[in-house]
């Protein structure tokens, strides 16, 4: 398992950004085998929804890395239509999580009102909580060509370098809890931002529930980029 820490305050949004973003809601739920090469295009968006305004901001090296350049063509085609299965089983599986399709892979987000969720300034998955990474599990157990990386957020309530640390505990608690059900260790990264990529107004109690949250991006692994730009050539 890998950890990496971003401390970095939010900044403006990026071009990239902007287009990443108008792809994700483009492609939400969306049926991508059709759509691989025009979303390979949209490089930098699934980085974008889990680091939110820093992208393209440098420091994030590692975590680019972990997620990998975007396929296109007729290997982007394959890949997007394996990962739009295993986006809608997650669905099936989990009706109250979040889940969209970006780029080459998938992000899960769990606030408060949608499935994993902790209590006021703890970070011990509930039983409840449970129940759904159980599930999500089997998932992720069935796609073994696929990884995990976990992300931790907070609202702004409290002290910036406690809500760090909280939004730290509660990205490993979820990964630790994963790994227990028989998933491989390697197959999962954990970052973490505190307060400084809310997703929603920190002004409400409702948008302060929406910042409470962990968002997971499942990602193809080399394997199967490798094996699925074999796959094209032999089909060109």
């Amino acid at each position: 398992m890998k950890n990496i820490k971003r401390t970095m305050a939010v900044v403006a949004l990026s071009a990239t950004m902007l287009t990443g973003f108008t792809s994700c809601e483009a492609t939400k739920n969306a049926n991508n085998k059709q759509k691989g090469a025009v979303i390979g295009a949209t490089g930098g968006a699934i980085l974008g929804a889990i680091i939110g305004n820093n992208v393209g901001k440098g420091g994030n090296g590692e975590l680019g890395a972990v997620i990998g350049g975007v396929v296109g063509g007729g290997a982007g085609v394959l890949i997007g239509n394996k990962m739009d299965k295993q986006a809608q089983q997650i669905e099936q599986e989990i009706p109250g999580a979040t889940v969209e399709r970006v780029d080459d892979g998938i992000i899960v987000t769990f606030d408060e009102n949608s499935g994993v969720y902790f209590d006021t300034a703890q970070y011990a998955v509930n039983g409840d909580s449970q129940i759904l990474l159980n599930k999500l599990s089997n998932v992720m157990k069935e796609y073994s060509q696929t990884n995990v990386i976990v992300a931790g957020h907070t609202d702004s309530v409290g002290p910036d370098a406690s809500n760090m640390t909280l939004s730290k505990n509660r990205a490993n608690a979820v990964t630790n809890y994963m790994i227990g059900t028989g998933l491989g260790a390697d197959r999962f990264t954990t970052v973490w931002y505190g307060e400084s990529q809310p997703a929603a107004s920190n002004d409400t109690a409702e948008g302060r529930k929406q910042n409470r949250r962990v968002q997971l991006a499942i990602v193809p692994n080399e394997q199967r980029k490798e094996e699925a730009i074999k796959e094209a050539g032999m089909k060109g």
